[in-house]
């Protein structure tokens, strides 16, 4: 047991002499202190979007919070007009939430974002209303434990690892607790539940989404299926192309009569939320083309974007100002529309196009994370987070 005991523990001190004012608390542990033990849980989660959710490490979360809040690598940073503790720190950088602080920077367990600890030391879901009304986010809507919390016992002193000599967990230096509302949705709807800006918009509305679809399937049965005995911790979501992938099914029907060819498009959402969900500027596009035998484009459903060419085709959550005009999340003051698909949905769109020369009909349904707006105005903005994804297509030949 020695050996790898004692290098934890020579992590732990070396992580006291860094942060030499006061004894480590288990929330201002490294990931990297678990990795020893946990290399391919490390690697996993390493890179997923909870490991680059600060402002510091997201380029789109952080576009917002230098225009709201100021600079992730300062202290003492406060909401530019309300002055209070930046609100969003409490999902996108909970170990800085519990200390308060806004120095993203100032410790591993900081700029880690949502970390090992950060997940394993909630203790128990209270929801995200307070009795006062108030939306208590993040970490705030958990009680939070010094002790660590998984989701299963252990099944002999040695745990589930044989190459251990002993389990560290079963040690004093980091206890372990089994906590098995860590296997529900719990765990996930502090952060995913609902989110509403300061004029009470809501950004995000996950939860209401799931609990309208009456699903049983628990957050991590998609977003950490057990692979080789283990659950990913790669938290795949809408950033994986893959992912999206499986969240829609595209058919199309053709129907050719005299002069024109009726098209039918359904789209179904597999999903027991929204498609999309989550932040309001993410959007997904149906773009439906007739071609001609040698490839040659005979028609679309739009030039530049349907978002004005055709409005049926953009599956979308607006939020605008008081006079309908869009605004970013922090600027909004009401929802203007949303056109997303809901829990299960299936939706048919019907186009009739001119026959002259057609062979084949194409349709492609493409997922963002911005919108075209937003695209323009977040500067420094990485190529891989404005270029559409392609997650779902289907076409037919023309007789």
């Amino acid at each position: 047991m020695m050996k790898k005991l004692i290098y934890i523990i020579s992590l732990l001190c070396l992580s006291a002499v860094a942060y030499a004012d006061k004894a480590v608390s288990i929330h201002d542990v490294s990931a990297v202190d678990c990795k020893e033990c946990h290399a391919k849980i490390y690697k996993q989660w390493k890179g997923s979007m909870h490991a680059q959710s600060t402002a510091i490490s997201d380029p789109i979360h952080g576009a917002f919070y230098r225009k709201v809040m100021g600079d992730p690598r300062q202290e003492n940073v406060r909401h530019k007009k309300s002055g209070k503790y930046p609100v969003c720190l409490q999902c996108h950088a909970p170990n800085a939430a519990l200390a308060q602080s806004t120095k993203l920077d100032a410790k591993p367990a900081y700029s880690e974002g949502i970390n090992c600890v950060a997940c394993h030391t909630l203790k128990r879901y209270k929801g995200t209303q307070a009795k006062n009304g108030k939306m208590r986010l993040g970490l705030k809507a958990y009680e939070t434990a010094d002790v660590l919390q998984g989701p299963h016992g252990f099944l002999t002193e040695y745990g589930e690892n044989p190459n251990l000599e002993e389990n560290p967990h079963l040690g004093k230096e980091l206890p372990l607790e089994a906590n098995s509302s860590m296997k529900t949705s719990d765990a996930c709807m502090g952060c995913h539940d609902k989110r509403n800006n300061s004029h009470g918009v809501a950004l995000c509305d996950t939860g209401d989404e799931y609990v309208e679809s009456r699903s049983k399937d628990t957050c991590q049965s998609c977003h950490m299926p057990i692979v080789k005995a283990g659950a990913d911790h790669s938290m795949r979501g809408g950033h994986s192309i893959s992912m999206l992938k499986r969240a829609v099914r595209l058919d199309i029907t053709t129907q050719k009569q005299t002069d024109s060819i009726n098209v039918k498009v359904q789209i179904e959402n597999l999903l027991p939320h929204n498609m999309p969900t989550g932040a309001p500027f993410r959007n997904i596009y149906l773009k439906l083309t007739a071609l001609s035998a040698n490839g040659d484009v005979l028609w679309q459903n739009f030039k530049l974007h349907p978002a004005k060419e055709d409005a049926q085709a953009f599956f979308v959550y607006v939020i605008t100002n008081d006079a309908g005009v869009p605004k970013p999340p922090p600027l909004a003051t009401k929802v203007g529309k949303n056109t997303r698909l809901k829990p299960y949905e299936t939706r048919v769109l019907t186009y009739n196009l001119p026959a002259t020369g057609v062979d084949l009909v194409r349709a492609e349904l493409y997922y963002n994370l911005l919108t075209p707006g937003l695209i323009k105005m977040i500067k420094k903005l990485p190529e891989d987070l404005k270029i559409p994804k392609r997650i779902a297509w289907d076409e037919k030949k023309i007789h």
